[in-house]
């Protein structure tokens, strides 16, 4: 499995870890993340920490009652990184919604054009009064520099200050050597060096303008998740009475009753009282067809009532909604990095330091190789070197380097919440493209979970409604499959449940309880009922394969089995053969009888079948293949399954699965559709194939550019790059890497189902 800073902890295997998220303000690279990091990571009692550059968050794990998050928070504060705690009482809230940066735009634009007045008389074109005096390319700096510019020099000089120089730092130094070098040529002409104080102006327009649209593609990129917001509506109609009053959906607690119009959006998690409706959850689950709803049914917030007015009783609101927490999912999800990214975090953290040193070293040896003899083109050997230190210090490129991973993260985990997929995690996302091995999971999974009673059989001396009435006390208030076809079948029967107390339920296997009187009974698989001492009659009935056989005892006397079978989801067979034809090896892990597990395996072509094993063997057996060298996932929807999903390298639950499987699980196919899980392959593949893109991009980009910004290619036609140049290359850079990985938001069409 993952690690512990980068998977939530579960209280299956990590009782003792608390998890909470830090808003974190201040982050402008790669660098900030890995400074960030470090920070958290050094505090007493924090276990683990992921930064995301693109939410701007912080993820931190640690010991139950060690850490306080207040504390970490005014810390990070301290050091430059104002951070506050999201609480989760209230709904979470998207990444904030900012409208288009025109102002940073149009002073990057003006900067842009006045500098360019400056390289003006470079190209030949006549003279300008005002504008091609040095005096106002020296004020025009001066006031970029003072009023745009401030911002820059200060997070710079923070960050330089803490030990952790980042790319204003870099900004910073290459801006401000750019304008001293230009006002000692300008108070004493006499060196013969040149002004150009054009140049820093460039650089910082240059660089405004990469901000900006920077900053808008990531708030584009979390578009998706914003919509998914969107979807509760603001208000809600509280029934008093005979009337309705509107009033803001925070005011509504569980209880309350609720009208809901034609039109109009769910509000909360409720069940509906009275009404009949057509209700489009499509945008919630992901089911393309508007279900009808009516009194019973369970409604879901965000979901659009279609057709009738339906009068619904609140159950969960705010942060319990289902919505709620598929968005709180998708934000966390986005603060865990992949494995990937982990290495480019690394080299970004210090990437600041090699920077600085490549500068200081490129200055130095041009001004020294320049007196000894190594061509300049007629430029001062220090002035040359000057100019080629500050173009390394801006072409560097730490923010592509920092943003390669968390923006495709970001995108395809919105694409997979737009799919019905929600994916836990980068880490998920990356490992689920490495897959070798998939098991699965049986009733619920590759069946449809609807199974039907086919037959009784009593052994001699009991009856059927004997058999039937014991089997269905013991299986009053589960929620499993099997004993809702048991149920299900004693109502039509009309034969009343028997008072029991002390139930006990052993998961995927059976369950025990005690009637009113004190006699015991007990119903599960056969091998549980010999472990408690229960000897079973060995005339096995003749049933079908394809069924499943539960048997019933009361005291130490075997009352009979019932045979149950459950169909195969209509999808089954078509998902696992292109899973084969993927080259992945299948697996079915069941506790039901061999039987009936090498029936369902013969249909779907399994090869490895574990039949008749328990919960804590599912993870064994999952353990043992991981140990010959499988990268395996679990597929399973039961708290039976939680252990699997667990130890798999990839746990993947079915939406309406119990809550253990759901919290366990890394992906969550919340449609409960099994095809989705070759959407949530495909969409691993191509969020792995983009960051790799951008990680070769921002790689390739800097071996390339600060080379050429320091003059190595300078004998060849004095090829190299102007301080303003470098700005365009370095904010053209981050702008491509953002962009590429919004090219997944066009995927949801070329996925295959």
């Amino acid at each position: 499995m993952t690690s512990l800073s980068e998977r939530p902890p579960t209280g299956l295997d990590l009782p003792e870890v608390e998890t909470f998220i830090l808003s974190v303000g201040g982050m402008k690279c790669g660098g900030c993340v890995g400074a960030v990091e470090r920070l958290l990571k050094q505090q007493p009692g924090v276990l683990g920490a992921s930064v995301n550059l693109v939410t701007a968050t912080a993820r931190v794990a640690c010991r139950r009652g060690a850490g306080d998050a207040e504390t970490l928070a005014a810390y990070l504060g301290e050091k430059g990184f104002p951070a506050q705690v999201q609480t989760p009482e209230a709904p979470p809230a998207p990444l904030p919604e900012a409208d288009f940066p025109y102002r940073s735009l149009a002073t990057a634009l003006t900067l842009l054009v006045l500098s360019s007045l400056g390289h003006w008389r470079h190209l030949g074109g006549p003279h300008l009064p005002l504008a091609g005096s040095l005096g106002f390319h020296w004020l025009l700096a001066t006031l970029a520099l003072t009023i745009p510019g401030r911002e820059i020099f200060r997070d710079g000089w923070q960050s330089f200050r803490h030990g952790r120089p980042d790319m204003n730092t870099l900004v910073a130094l290459g801006t401000g050597g750019a304008y001293l070098a230009s006002c000692l040529a300008f108070l004493w002409p006499q060196w013969g060096w040149e002004c150009f104080f054009d140049e820093p102006v460039m650089l910082l327009g240059f660089i405004l303008l990469g901000r900006a649209l920077e900053e808008q593609a990531r708030n584009r990129a979390a578009q998706s998740l914003k919509s998914l917001l969107a979807l509760q509506p603001p208000v809600a109609r509280l029934r008093l009475g005979e009337r309705d009053v509107i009033l803001p959906v925070e005011q509504i607690v569980p209880g309350d009753r609720l009208s809901v119009l034609p039109g109009e959006k769910i509000p909360v998690d409720g069940e509906v009282l009275a009404g009949t409706s057509a209700v489009d959850e499509a945008l919630v689950t992901g089911e393309s067809l508007p279900v009808a709803k009516g009194a019973g049914d369970t409604v879901l917030a965000g979901a659009l009532n279609q057709t009738g007015v339906l009068t619904i009783q609140a159950v969960q609101v705010g942060s319990g909604t289902a919505l709620a927490q598929i968005v709180a999912a998708v934000q966390e999800a986005q603060t865990r990095k992949a494995p990937i990214q982990r290495l480019a975090d690394l080299a970004a953290g210090y990437f600041a330091y090699g920077v600085l040193t490549i500068a200081g070293l490129t200055a130095l040896v041009w001004s020294i190789g320049g007196r000894l003899g190594l061509e300049t083109g007629g430029v001062q050997p220090e002035l040359l070197g000057i100019k080629f230190a500050i173009a390394v210090l801006v072409v560097a490129c730490p923010c592509a380097l920092g943003l390669a991973t968390p923006t495709a993260i970001l995108a395809a985990t919105g694409v997979g919440a737009e799919l019905g997929l929600l994916i836990k995690g980068g880490d998920a996302l990356e490992t689920a493209q490495r897959l070798t091995m998939i098991a699965f999971d049986k009733t619920g999974t590759l069946t449809q979970g609807q199974p039907r009673l086919q037959a009784l059989f009593p052994r001699p001396g009991s009856s059927e409604k004997e058999l039937l009435q014991v089997a269905a006390s013991l299986e009053q208030g589960s929620s499993h499959p099997f004993a809702q076809a048991i149920l299900q079948a004693a109502r039509e029967q009309g034969l009343p449940l028997l008072k029991a107390r002390d139930f006990h339920t052993e998961a995927g296997a059976g369950v025990r309880a005690v009637l009113e009187e004190g006699t015991p009974i007990f119903i599960g698989n056969s091998g549980w009922l010999k472990e408690q001492g229960l000897f079973l009659s060995n005339d096995s009935p003749s049933i079908p394969a394809e069924s499943t056989l539960l048997y019933v005892a009361r005291e130490q006397t075997w009352l009979g089995c019932l045979a149950l079978a459950d169909p195969l989801r209509p999808e089954a067979e078509a998902t696992l053969a292109r899973l084969r034809a993927l080259g992945l090896k299948t697996a079915l892990l069941t506790g039901d009888r061999p039987e009936t597990a090498q029936t369902v395996g013969a249909q779907l072509q399994i090869a490895e079948i574990r039949a008749q094993i328990r919960p804590q063997q599912k993870a064994q057996w999952i353990e043992t293949w991981q140990k010959e060298g499988e990268i395996v996932a679990m597929v399973g929807d039961g708290i039976n399954d939680a252990p699997a999903l667990a130890q798999a390298d990839v746990g993947i639950s079915l939406g309406g699965a119990t809550d253990a499987a759901l919290e366990t699980a890394d992906i969550v196919l919340t449609r409960a559709q099994l095809g989705d899980l070759l959407r949530a392959l495909s969409l691993s593949r191509a969020a792995v194939w983009k960051i790799r893109q951008n990680l070769f991009w921002a790689l390739g980009y800097n071996l390339v550019a600060i080379p050429l910004a320091a003059g190595l290619f300078w004998r060849w036609g004095h090829l190299s790059l102007s301080p303003g140049w470098a700005a365009a290359c370095m904010a053209g850079s981050s702008l491509l890497v953002v962009t590429n990985s919004l090219t997944l938001k066009r995927f949801p069409n070329r996925l295959e189902p």
